[in-house]
């Protein structure tokens, strides 16, 4: 995978952190008692990570690194002391777990094969069984549809946002079942509630694309319409940023009167996706990338991103959206998500609405397959060009919790962040007559 993503693991991938990592390299070295004998597959993994650590991180850990792999290595040979020469690659999942852990940097961790596996699948646009549906907490459970991904089982089945799940095969819902159901491919029918309303409806988890595009809808604001861009994630396996472009050129030939861009959820992704999106709405931005190998300068204009003066990327037919916007986060904004909002709050280019975001927001990672499995580490600290470093978290103008109550709202068909959105582009500004003039 050659560009960076910066994702967060709390939401994405929920990656246990219990354990450690591997590989044993000080100064670039191997110890000599593990070059000159046979190496177990754990120990190639636990070699293999630790050599990443100790040459490719550049983030902002303190961690004494060499330290670190001298102590985990201690961990992994108890682990593996019944069979040191053929210690099992699985063995030293855990040890490298709690390792990068330890590296206190919580972009950093390690994928186990599964969760490579959907890493891939959401990466690529791949397929992978699901019901195409997210959740919000109401009652203690994740019960609520907060988002039904279009063309999925779960839009066939006719689930809609704001409904609420009440009964699995006319049992008492649970999210634990809903999640078994999915990974057997059984049918099961959902009891519902609509606005009050019971339904029934039936639905199969199937293998189905991960893809999962932005979209567009309207609301009404004042006399005219609002376009809402809706951007679930900067993965999907590319098209996300042409997405946002078309959206907004879609956007300006009804006439909307604002566009409120929705991150909320939205875990984060490619950088680079994320970069172009962003220059939909501000005319320039510029940013320093700095690395264990030294400074690197990134500039977007017009959906176009150069790497040190080099083509990185650009998108067909670029559009600038020069009206009023807002930004929607909540807690689960995460990463490229909040790279976003920091870049329109930096410009001054329309309020961010919501909660604090979720604190993963200043670095870059990137995916290395090792064994079975891979290893994401933050490759990448970011600046501004006078040095000023990218926030941990993105503070919202307007800050709104969002939390059980406003759940329940929305089963009664009541999104208020959203509403507050569109009474905030009333005194959001709106880009000069020619703002690509500007430094």
């Amino acid at each position: 995978m050659n560009a960076p993503y910066t994702l967060t693991a709390r939401p994405f991938l929920r990656v246990a952190r219990a354990a450690g990592l591997t590989a044993l390299l000080l100064g670039g070295s191997l110890a000599p008692a593990r070059a000159q004998g046979v190496v177990s597959p754990a120990q190639d993994l636990f070699n293999r990570v630790n050599q990443l650590i100790q040459n490719e991180y550049g983030g902002l850990s303190v961690v004494d690194r060499a330290a670190l792999t001298r102590e985990y290595q201690t961990r992994l040979d108890n682990v593996c002391a019944p069979a040191p020469d053929t210690c099992a690659e699985a063995k030293a999942y855990p040890v490298v777990e709690a390792e990068l852990t330890a590296l206190s940097d919580e972009h950093s961790f390690f994928q186990t094969p599964e969760d490579y596996r959907d890493f891939r699948a959401s990466v690529t646009g791949g397929n992978r069984l699901q019901f195409g549906v997210k959740l919000g907490s109401l009652d203690g459970q994740n019960r609520v549809v907060t988002e039904v991904v279009p063309g999925s089982a779960a839009e066939e089945a006719g689930l809609r946002r704001g409904d609420v799940l009440l009964t699995i095969d006319g049992k008492a819902y649970t999210y634990e079942n809903l999640r078994a159901a999915r990974e057997k491919g059984q049918t099961i029918t959902l009891g519902a509630e609509r606005l009050g309303q019971p339904l029934n409806l039936t639905i199969t988890a199937r293998e189905s694309s991960t893809v999962d595009l932005p979209r567009l809808s309207f609301v009404p604001a004042g006399t005219g319409q609002a376009a809402v861009i809706r951007i679930p994630t900067f993965l999907s396996g590319g098209g996300v940023a042409q997405r946002v472009h078309d959206l907004v050129g879609q956007a300006q030939a009804r006439g909307a009167s604002g566009v409120i861009v929705d991150l909320r959820g939205n875990t984060g992704g490619s950088l680079a996706e994320c970069d172009s999106s962003v220059s939909a709405f501000v005319p320039n931005l510029t940013r320093l990338a700095r690395s264990a190998d030294g400074n690197a300068r990134t500039v977007v204009s017009r959906g176009t991103r150069l790497e040190d003066g080099r083509l990185a990327g650009s998108v067909r037919n670029p559009n600038l959206w020069s009206g009023p916007m807002a930004v929607l986060v909540d807690e689960g904004s995460a990463s490229c998500s909040e790279f976003f909002a920091f870049e329109i709050q930096y410009a001054r280019r329309g309020p961010v609405l919501g909660e604090q975001t979720a604190g993963v927001g200043n670095t870059a990672t990137r995916v290395y397959p090792v064994g079975e499995g891979a290893l994401q580490l933050t490759i990448l600290n970011y600046a501004k060009p006078d040095g000023t470093p990218y926030p941990v978290s993105v503070t919202p103008d307007v800050v709104r919790e969002q939390n059980e109550a406003t759940t329940r709202e929305l089963t009664r068909g009541v999104d208020s962040l959203l509403s507050a959105g569109v009474d905030a582009l009333s005194g959001a500004p709106t880009l000069g007559l020619n703002p690509f003039g500007r430094p």
